[in-house]
């Protein structure tokens, strides 16, 4: 498979933005966008629950306003959350203003100083105008878990081969990720708890 990390001239040129986190020691860091979904996010915290693990959703506004009870069951499980806009809205082609309004809406729903640009895209200017509110969370392991041209198996086994202690990986409790995600995530926790590792949930005061 082909190397899913964010390159690191982009890193450099968002040194404020989090793709990991260097100076952990036992803890992985697992993140799943687009959710909450109904089937797909409670499967996903029952599996969770199997391994104790913490986990981060950046969730859609416009799914939490649907599914207010999956939310809410997110939270009690001891969970984080993070803002991941209302509307899934591509910032590389979205008015400055527009994509503000956007994420600033998406709050009213979710609770939150973690933010994530859909599609991992954002401009600058919205960066700088979004960084004094919001931490705002990439990642450094993508499981690619939403594409149909891979298979769950190869899902499981890049995000196992490129996993270590400080990674935030990506996966999406969606509709278009169940196929792998099913297959992928038990797999994933066992692998990850048989390398001694701890699962957390991402937490910035």
């Amino acid at each position: 498979m082909i190397n899913l990390s964010p390159p690191r001239f982009f890193q450099r040129f968002f040194p404020n933005i989090i793709w990991n986190f260097p100076d952990e020691t036992d803890g992985v860091f697992l993140t799943f966008d687009d959710g909450p979904t109904q089937n797909v996010t409670p499967w996903v915290l029952e599996q969770l629950k199997k391994y104790n693990a913490k986990a981060t959703f950046f969730c859609l506004a416009k799914n939490v306003e649907m599914n207010p009870d999956i939310y809410n069951q997110i939270l009690a499980d001891g969970h984080s959350v993070g803002n991941h806009s209302y509307s899934h809205i591509r910032g590389w082609n979205t008015d400055t203003s527009q994509y503000i309004q956007d994420i600033i809406y998406a709050n009213s729903f979710i609770k939150s100083n973690l933010y994530r640009p859909p599609y991992g895209r954002i401009s600058p200017r919205q960066f700088f105008l979004l960084r004094h509110r919001y931490k705002i969370i990439m990642w450094d392991v993508l499981s690619m878990d939403y594409s149909k041209r891979i298979s769950p198996r190869k899902v499981a086994k890049y995000v196992l081969d490129n996993v270590h202690p400080g990674a935030i990986v990506v996966f999406h409790d969606s509709v278009k990720a169940q196929r792998n995600l099913k297959y992928a995530l038990p797999r994933v926790l066992e692998g990850i708890a048989e390398k001694g590792l701890k699962f957390k949930a991402i937490k910035i005061e």
